[in-house]
């Protein structure tokens, strides 16, 4: 019986390529010269430090820039508000990886509205989608792919 799983993951070693690039970019920048600006990853997050809060906008457009070439979805990112410490101000942005349940209740929801003939089942961070037909369950994937979710979808492992 053909199925196929709907997942939101990031590639982290493409999120690491991306900072690396960005640090480099602001050792090259003449605006940043001299300044504490810098990227770090940390446990999923990534944390940006500066000297100001205009220099943390602009370094949050670095790294959206280098997230994008590197084809990682930046909407998967969720963005703290600056705090001052001291000199420096620090941001955290958190990457999000996966389906929480509320996320998957809502795609299981539409998916039912349409009402093919389908089964779904939750499977921790993971919808995985059944049925009978293949054209069905493409249906089910165009479908996903023009619904408004909050978070970017993957659609893997698909079997027949």
């Amino acid at each position: 019986m053909p199925s196929f799983d709907v997942v939101s993951e990031v590639d982290m070693h493409e999120v690491t390529n991306a900072i690396d690039q960005a640090n480099r970019e602001i050792k090259t920048r003449f605006d940043l010269k001299g300044t504490s600006a810098k990227f770090s990853l940390e446990e999923g997050k990534v944390v940006i430090t500066a000297d100001s809060e205009f220099q943390i906008n602009q370094l949050m457009d670095i790294l959206k820039a280098k997230l994008i070439k590197r084809s990682v979805d930046v909407a998967c990112l969720e963005v703290a508000d600056a705090t001052p410490l001291g000199k420096s101000v620090i941001q955290q942005v958190t990457i999000q990886q996966g389906l929480d349940s509320l996320v998957c209740k809502k795609i299981v929801k539409l998916v039912k509205e349409k009402k093919l003939k389908i089964q779904s089942s939750i499977q921790g961070d993971k919808v995985r989608f059944t049925g009978k037909k293949r054209d069905d369950l493409q249906i089910v994937i165009s479908f996903l792919k023009e619904a408004d979710i909050d978070m970017p979808l993957q659609y893997n492992n698909f079997r027949d």
